[in-house]
This record gives C-alpha cells, structure tokens and sequence, in this order.
C-alpha cells in the first residue's frame, strides 16, 4: 500500500500498518469504529483507493477519493434519519456486479449507524454469501450501532482517540500553527483531528476553553443558575459551530448531520476539559504535575482530592448520557446542579 495515500491520516499508526497487510488480501467486509470525528471515514475512503487503485495512480486516487470512482459504491443516508430498505437492496443488487475499470469494487457506508433493521436485515445475506470481487467497508461509532449479525460478518478495525500530543504536532507541523494555540485546539477537540482541523485557526477556541474551566467556581446550589450556566456553555460552543458549517458541503441533510456530530463533540470536548479540572484539582494536593497549567494553584484548593475526583466522575457520567443523545442543556443543567449542590 502505497504510503503517500494515507499521509493525510494524523496518528492510527498502528491501524495504518495493519491495514498495509490487509490491502494486500482484503477480507471481503470490514467494519471501522471508533469516536465521532477520528478519522474512521478518511482511513476507509483511502483504503478503497488503495484497493481500487493498487498501481498508485494518483488521479485513479483522486477519483476514489472525490466518490467518482465506477467501481466505489458510496452509500449514504437518503434525508435526515436513515440509509433505507430500499438503498441496501440497490446495493446487494450491484454487489454481484462485474467491476468496470478495477479487478474488485467497494461499497462503502460511512454511516452504518444509521441503517435501518430492514436494511439491515437485506444487506445480511450478501455478507453471509460475499461475492469474490466486492469489498464491504462499514462505519459506524459503536459497534452496538449495528446488529450482531452484520458487525460479526466483518473485520473489526477500532479507532482510538489521537493522543493530544500527536495531534498538536500535526497541527504545527501541517498547518504552521502556534503550539500554544495547537495544544488548545487539541485539548478541546479531544483527540479527534477531524474536529481539530476545522477549529485550528479560531480565536473562539481559547474562550470556548476558559468558559468551560471557569465553571467550577460559578457553581451553585440553585437549579435556576445551573440553567443558565448549561445555556452559557451551549452557547459557547456556537461560534466554532459556525465555523464548520460554513466549510460543510454536500446537501442541506448531509450539513446537518455533520453539524450534529460536531456539536455532540464539542460538548463532549468541553465536560473533558471540566473532568480534567478536577483531576488537577486532586492531583495538585498531593504534589502531582496538573494538566491545566494556565489555571491559578488557588484554584484547586476549594475541594479535597476524594471530592475533587468524586465530580470527575460525575462530569464523566454526564459525557455517557449526551453519547445516548440526551438534550445538551438538560445534561449539562442537571450535572451543574449536582456539582453546585457539592461545592
């Protein structure tokens, strides 16, 4: 496998060099998962071309790549909610198909997620009796995104997180960014490069990450402050939102899903940076390195380590119940209001 196709890819160092392997005898399904905004969708495209495209020719790569390619069947939701009955029986129909110009043909779904129990069900028996020239790649962010019987028919490949400190070298390295802003933008895009390229030269990340670490000393008993801090922080998250909206392309549903996914990670981003206060907070009375170092030490002292480490865990619980798409301001108007009510 070509290596220049995936120099686009930040970290998966290890998904990378096994993939190298399997491009050279593809297994007939695979099923990529991991976190929102990784580079699950990037990796599966470029492994379609190099699949598609083994010789290297770049605008063979560039085709596959561009979702142009005859023998790439990109598949994606048709409107707002789910892929139908009716376009996984279009895809089972073409599976079966000769290829045109390349000796296989991928389809590919990057959001298997929302695939549809019927559409589910007809894709089963095309991956229970695969054809020998059709490559199946999946993507999904769970694998309970997708029924037993689908997700056991194919090769797993999990995605992490990117490491924050790999990601803030990309960020240096590709984009010539300051590493001050570099290591924000990592932080509060929490591994998910995706996310971070789109922020990376946005003034808005460093206040989006101040209104999220000033939330501990804001707190209070009251249920009616707890509202109006979730509001603040739902807002916060606002002027990034524009910022990948404006770049989005493709069709008002395809926008809209994106924006989704970004604005869930972006929430998600900043209840981590709330977490990592209060890991700082246990970590500095005992002696230990913090993460935040822009935070004054006094703000650490308010809580005792065991309380401190006990809203760390509040905070992460709140991050489970917004990945079970709960309403964001409830999520967060409910946790303040614990948090309040322990400070």
């Amino acid at each position: 496998m070509n290596p220049g196709l995936f120099d686009a890819v930040i970290g998966h160092e290890r998904v990378l060099a096994l993939l190298a392997e399997e491009a050279r005898r593809p297994a007939h399904a695979y099923f990529f998962v991991g976190p929102g905004g990784v580079g699950k969708a990037l990796v599966a495209r470029r492994l379609a071309a190099a699949l598609l495209c083994p010789d290297g020719d770049t605008d063979c790569w560039r085709r596959v790549l561009d979702g142009v390619h005859p023998d790439l069947n990109l598949v994606q939701p048709q409107g707002r909610a789910s892929l139908t009955v009716e376009q996984a029986r279009t895809v089972v129909a073409r599976a079966v198909l000769a290829p045109i110009e390349s000796a296989r043909k991928v389809v590919l779904i990057e959001e298997a997620g929302l695939m549809n129990d019927e559409a589910a069900n007809a894709l089963l028996k095309t991956l229970e009796e695969p054809t020998l020239t059709t490559v199946f790649m999946l993507v999904a962010e769970s694998e309970e995104a997708l029924p037993a019987t689908i997700s056991s028919r194919c090769r797993t490949i999990r995605f992490g997180r990117v490491p924050e400190e790999t990601l803030a070298g990309a960020l240096v390295s590709q984009l010539e960014l300051d590493a001050n802003q570099a290591e924000q933008v990592a932080r509060i895009s929490g591994g998910r490069p995706g996310l971070a390229l789109s922020l990376a030269t946005r003034a808005e990340v460093a206040e989006f990450r101040r209104t999220w670490l000033g939330i501990p000393a804001r707190l209070t008993p009251s249920p009616g402050h707890a509202f109006r801090l979730a509001e603040e922080v739902v807002g916060a998250a606002e002027p990034l939102l524009k910022v990948i909206r404006d770049s989005e392309t493709g069709d008002d549903a395809a926008v809209e899903r994106a924006q989704r996914r970004a604005a869930t990670s972006l929430h998600i981003g900043g209840l981590e940076i709330l977490a990592s206060f209060y890991r700082d907070a246990a970590a500095a009375q005992f002696g230990a390195g913090v993460r935040n170092k822009d935070v004054a030490g006094h703000a650490f002292t308010s809580l005792a380590p065991g309380a401190a480490l006990a809203n760390a865990d509040a905070v992460l619980a709140a991050v489970d119940r917004l990945r079970r798409h709960q309403r964001p301001e409830l999520v967060f108007a409910n946790l303040f209001a614990t948090l309040g009510g322990k400070e």
